[in-house]
């Protein structure tokens, strides 16, 4: 069925014009002025359209830990959050380290996820870190990345013979850098006397950096095509910057969280993820290195956990907050509208068409003719309120309660069919 949107302000061609866009469930047919009719119109009068976003680090958390969420309700907060494509991490039960369980897993995301999902395949077996899992028939499946994430994979010889493959294949190896010899026990936030003065243990930067830097010199040395999760220390951006000058086939990203806030913001389990909140200067790093191309773009690590998980000391709490459905608003409230530090431009693309190219996604973060039909409508400038009560997701665990925001996403499209709208709500 062919859809029209008309009267938008679309992002198109690098800047908001007010043309039409014409779509089917394969593709953007055309943008312009007064094109073809079509078998519906949609008036997005006083609305912004922009292209679906890409995220590449979200937990579903299905099989295994459905009470936390699943298939169904992260892939509709992915849709409320603008998102048309995720990427989920494969710390789910069973481990997706076999071509036979990764076709259970792919019938599973086929049947209940209203986004395009890609899972990821972990790369060692269990993500135990002892032995690769089935990389090339995974591969051969159609999986486009593979990653142990939440464990740190410091076996430097299984790392070289998974980026070897990664370089012979295309696939991209994702790693969450950290090495627990640097992580006392009941570590929880960053290591500082801001932190630590509330009688919390601290997690130094060398958690991250060290085994970073022994990563980036494999893949420098394989050319294989790497990816570190979640950056979060001044330190490993500064190691990015040293082996993207070195030419290595290296990427990053940088989620909401560690961009928006500090270890000053710390109040308790909310604000406990990892790595942890980092210091200001921590902050500042992470932004200079997503403006200049050291880091390349912005994910969020979406983790949803029960309330009890979060209920506990926070020595014993749960890890993670959920992102999904509140970080285009928070960083266009911050980044866009009101320091203007950023254009609207610059924040779609660390969202959309950065991530799809590097994870190999063709034709996917614009609207362009020919492109793929995933798109979202926007309020631009509408004042609301971050609520953990309207959330999709089953995940209440953000320290973004009550958070003023400017911006209020009223409609998301994927493959041309609308999948999440305000008014359905």
């Amino acid at each position: 069925m062919k859809r029209k949107i008309i009267n938008a302000n679309v992002l198109y061609e690098g800047k908001l014009q007010q043309v039409d866009v014409l779509f089917d469930e394969d593709e953007i047919l055309d943008v312009g002025v007064d094109i073809a009719d079509a078998d519906e119109t949609i008036d997005a009068a006083g609305l912004t359209l922009l292209p679906g976003l890409v995220d590449v680090h979200v937990h579903f958390r299905e099989p295994g830990h459905e009470e936390k969420e699943t298939i169904h309700t992260g892939s509709l907060a992915a849709a409320h959050g603008g998102f048309t494509s995720v990427f989920a991490m494969p710390n789910v039960v069973p481990s997706p380290d076999t071509v036979e369980v990764m076709q259970v897993y792919l019938e599973k995301i086929q049947h209940s996820s209203v986004v395009h999902t890609y899972p990821y395949g972990t790369i060692t077996c269990q993500e135990a870190g002892k032995q690769l899992s089935n990389l090339d028939g995974m591969y051969k499946l159609g999986i486009k990345a593979f990653s142990d994430d939440g464990v740190g994979m410091n076996d430097q010889s299984l790392m070289q013979e998974a980026l070897l493959k990664s370089k012979e294949d295309g696939f991209v190896i994702a790693c969450h850098t950290e090495d627990l010899a640097y992580r006392p026990q009941g570590g929880s936030v960053h290591k500082s006397t801001v932190v630590e003065e509330k009688g919390w243990i601290g997690i130094p930067d060398a958690c991250e950096s060290e085994p970073l830097k022994k990563d980036l010199e494999t893949a420098l040395q394989t050319h294989g095509k790497y990816h570190a999760c979640h950056i979060s220390s001044h330190e490993s951006v500064e190691a990015l910057r040293k082996a993207k000058q070195l030419g290595g086939d290296v990427s990053a990203e940088v989620t909401v969280h560690h961009l928006l806030l500090e270890d000053v913001d710390v109040k308790g389990p909310m604000w406990k993820m990892n790595p942890p909140l980092r210091s200001h200067a921590d902050r500042m790093a992470l932004i200079e290195g997503l403006e200049d191309g050291t880091l390349d773009f912005i994910a969020n690590d979406h983790a949803p956990h029960t309330k009890q998980d979060k209920a506990k000391p926070m020595a014993q709490s749960a890890f993670g907050i959920v992102s999904l459905e509140t970080a285009f608003p928070l960083l266009y409230t911050e980044f866009v509208y009101r320091t203007k530090r950023w254009t609207l431009q610059q924040l779609v693309a660390w969202m959309s068409e950065k991530p799809a190219k590097r994870f190999g996604l063709e034709k996917v973060g614009r609207i362009q003719k020919g492109w793929h039909s995933d798109m979202f409508l926007v309020a631009l400038g509408q004042e609301s309120m971050i609520d953990v009560d309207t959330f999709e997701s089953k995940g209440k665990n953000t320290p973004f309660h009550g958070y003023s925001v400017n911006a209020k996403i009223q409609e998301t499209i994927v493959d041309g069919i609308t999948v999440w709208k305000e008014k359905m709500k």
